[in-house]
């Protein structure tokens, strides 16, 4: 005798239906064991209208990374390496357009250290254009060079925002000696427009960025450290080269470091080159 039950039909314990109800032909099955499905469109989350939150990458097209949001450690490191030397810089200026206690220190400090030699000449040189800027030109081709082979987005990115501070060098330098207008060490004669260093600008422009650049292209943090250790050195040796030959007071040489400081943390931030995979997606180069 079957079951005159006339309702529409329950799910009881133990049965199993292929589809919910009202789902037939919506292409969502679900099983009744309560198991995930084994398709990867099953595993997909869907919005209220049925279509798949994520898009899959289109191959050849760049996407747009976000990036990470910088922590409290990140925001403590920028203060550090943008708010400190902008601090000092203000400073050094401030005591010597005021001729304060700070620009005698340094006047007596120069006079001790003056000490003409070959080797003091050789360092100081190192701060010409004609000797720091093809450093940094011949880095700048490398690295192009080699974002542009391994298939990275935006490959002249890193190089043209180096050579755009190298030649901006003269635009903050030149109007800032011409406003300080300070007279220069005795052994120079008389002249103003010392302040600040034209030499030790680009020196820490041309190294400094060449370092920064080849960092991401460098295996190891051996490697990496040695760049770093040799940029920090050359710069070191020009602005006692140029303290020693008298012909920069030490403030100067600080002063120039200082704003280099600044605009090299800019760059670094800003040509971080990305290399873009085969799925689509960008990575960054280490």
């Amino acid at each position: 005798m079957g079951d005159t039950w006339s309702g529409p039909p329950q799910l009881r314990p133990g049965r199993a239906l292929a589809h919910t109800p009202g789902a037939s032909g919506s292409g969502s099955p679900h099983r009744s064991d309560g198991r995930s499905p084994q398709t990867p469109r099953g595993a997909r989350h869907t919005d209220p209208d049925g279509r798949s939150r994520t898009t899959p990458p289109v191959r050849g097209r760049p996407t747009i990374s976000s990036g990470r949001r910088a922590g409290p450690r990140g925001l403590v490191r920028g203060l550090l390496l943008l708010g400190l030397p902008g601090l000092f810089f203000s400073l050094i200026t401030w005591q010597v357009v005021a001729d304060g206690p700070l620009t005698r220190v340094d006047e007596r400090l120069s006079d001790s250290l003056v000490r003409r030699g070959a080797a003091a000449r050789f360092l100081a040189d190192l701060g010409n254009v004609t000797v720091a800027v093809p450093v940094l030109a011949l880095v700048l081709v490398y690295v192009a060079w080699r974002a542009r082979a391994t298939g990275t987005d935006h490959w002249w990115r890193p190089a043209a925002g180096a050579a755009a501070l190298m030649a901006a060098v003269p635009l903050w330098v030149v109007p800032l000696k011409e406003l300080v207008a300070r007279p220069g060490p005795a052994i120079m004669g008389p002249g103003t427009g010392f302040y600040p260093s034209g030499h030790t600008a680009t020196a820490t422009v041309a190294y400094g960025a060449a370092a920064l650049l080849l960092l991401p292209w460098l295996r190891g943090a051996p490697a990496r450290g040695a760049a770093v250790c040799c940029a920090v050195v050359v710069n070191l040796g020009v602005g006692a080269g140029l303290v020693r030959q008298g012909y920069h007071w030490p403030l100067d040489v600080v002063a120039s470091w200082c704003v280099c400081a600044m605009l090299l943390t800019a760059l670094g931030r800003w040509s971080r080159p990305r290399s873009r995979t085969t799925d689509g997606t960008d990575r960054e180069v280490r």
